[in-house]
């Protein structure tokens, strides 16, 4: 054997040792590639089945919203109704309000007057009584000193 020889084979054992020593982590990367397959392949199978339910209940609360629309139609129109009574209502509680002045006005003169009237009557009468009273009393009073006068000379 020559010296070409000997190095070519120390050249191909070496790459033999090198060839075993990256065999090594190509190996141990496999399984970790498996082991993210079957972690993918995993996840594919119940994802299915979630985004089944999602989209059940995606549909379920469109259809709820459809609803809920119809609804709300039904109330704007009730509102709108609500709306024009409500301004009837006004124009009849202004038409009231209106008479209400008109016949107070007509009636409120006269109404004073005899108010003041029976007022000025019970205040006379009143003062008339009263009157009376101190002139009763006032007869009484020079009475009694003319009797206390008469027993004192």
């Amino acid at each position: 054997m020559n010296p070409g020889q000997i190095a070519a084979l120390v050249a191909a054992g070496a790459f033999l040792m090198l060839v075993i020593v990256l065999a090594v982590p190509i190996l141990r990367l496999r399984h970790t590639v498996d082991a993210a397959t079957r972690a993918i392949n995993d996840l594919n199978e119940r994802t299915g089945p979630l985004l089944v339910n999602v989209n059940a209940t995606v549909d379920n609360v469109n259809t709820a919203l459809g609803q809920m629309h119809t609804s709300l139609d039904g109330v704007n129109i009730q509102l709108a109704k609500i709306d024009t009574m409500t301004g009837h209502a006004q124009n009849v509680t202004a038409n009231v309000a209106n008479l209400v002045t008109v016949v107070s006005a007509a009636a409120a003169s006269p109404l004073v007057k005899v108010a003041a009237l029976g007022y000025g009557v019970r205040r006379a009468a009143s003062a008339r009584r009263h009157a009376d009273e101190e002139r009763q009393v006032r007869d009484t009073l020079k009475q009694q000193r003319r009797a206390a006068r008469r027993a004192g000379r």
